[in-house]
């Protein structure tokens, strides 16, 4: 009787010789409809194995009961860890999760947003580019009345929930570690100071220096979050006069690359220098010596993140938007422990 593919309810009603609209009231559970045509309808819809169509009912009830997620790097370790945490607690509270990456540019990222909107996603959780500087494509997303939270990278001019670590913390955490393992001249290498991450971290390096007694000397933070820039600035680092005997890198990536470029100067970690990093992923373990690294707790952002979208969407609630502060953990091994 019906084709191959998905039962309609349209195949039971012409199976049965009712209308479509009865057939609905009778899967309802409804007073309007006789015992007998709900007992027929019951037995036909578990013999032709019938399942609710996901889309006609996300239009019923205003809900496609899915989430968009835009990352940077899908690949990059903090993410898929984050990722991990969103998909768990996602699938746990019934919805599906879409994913898009950026790629680290803003064109992708409006991009993403224009593609969740038109697939009518309940809401969106966003770590921001590190090349965006203009931000009315999340605007969009708040005048569309869709709920949205970011985490890790946060969008300053964007009132709304937040999940994130604790940079500045955690950053101090790290040089104070370099500082009483005996080193003087230390230096940061920094991310873009438009991202807040990179600013804390900043401002976790200099509030260790200055509460240590060190001072904090401009040329000691440089612009340099990724191999390709530590290989044009670590060079030049270690011909200076007084080479640094301590490197507190914004993540593990650039941490892992500078150790690298130490090591292919004659030089050793961390007799010579220490180098600590920031992300405390599967990098720091495969580096040698392995990478003393601040713990992000990846896992735990996405589940919070996921936890406070979804309270936005079920209980259609606005305002008093919550930040949501993660601790991070200092995690200590040999490329910092001076021997």
């Amino acid at each position: 009787m019906h084709k191959k593919g998905q039962v309609t309810i349209k195949d039971i009603a012409k199976e049965l010789g009712i209308s479509p609209s009865t057939v609905s009231k009778a899967l309802k559970n409804h007073p309007d409809i006789s015992p007998e045509t709900k007992k027929a309808v019951r037995e036909l819809v578990e013999k032709l194995n019938y399942k609710p169509d996901p889309i006609a009912l996300s239009l019923k009830i205003g809900q496609s009961k899915t989430i968009g997620v835009i990352v940077p790097e899908i690949v990059h370790y903090f993410f898929s860890t984050v990722i991990s945490g969103i998909e768990d607690e996602a699938y746990n509270k019934g919805y599906q999760v879409i994913f898009c990456q950026s790629n680290e540019t803003y064109d992708r990222e409006v991009r993403a947003i224009e593609t969740l909107l038109a697939g009518r996603v309940d809401g969106i959780l966003i770590s921001m580019s590190k090349t965006t500087e203009k931000f009315d494509h999340f605007k969009k997303i708040t005048e569309y009345g869709i709920p949205l939270v970011f985490f890790d990278r946060i969008c300053e001019e964007i009132e709304t929930d937040r999940v994130m670590v604790d940079d500045e913390e955690g950053a101090f955490k790290a040089v104070t570690h370099l500082i009483e393992t005996g080193c003087t001249e230390i230096i940061h290498l920094a991310g873009p100071q438009n991202l807040r991450i990179a600013l804390e971290r900043k401002n976790g390096y200099k509030r260790a220096l200055t509460q240590s007694g060190l001072h904090v000397k401009e040329e000691n933070i440089i612009l340099c979050d990724n191999s390709e820039i530590a290989n044009e600035v670590v060079p030049q680092l270690l011909k200076r006069e007084k080479i640094p005997d301590g490197i507190f890198a914004v993540n593990d990536l650039t941490a892992a690359e500078t150790m690298k470029i130490i090591k292919s100067a004659g030089l050793k970690v961390p007799e010579d220098i220490s180098v600590v990093g920031f992300t405390s992923g599967m990098i720091s373990d495969l580096t040698d010596p392995p990478l003393t690294s601040v713990e992000q707790h990846g896992y735990e952002i996405g589940r919070e993140s996921v936890k406070l979208l979804i309270d936005r969407i079920e209980n259609k609630i606005s305002g008093d938007f919550i930040t949501k502060v993660i601790k991070t953990e200092l995690i200590i091994k040999k490329s910092s422990i001076k021997l």
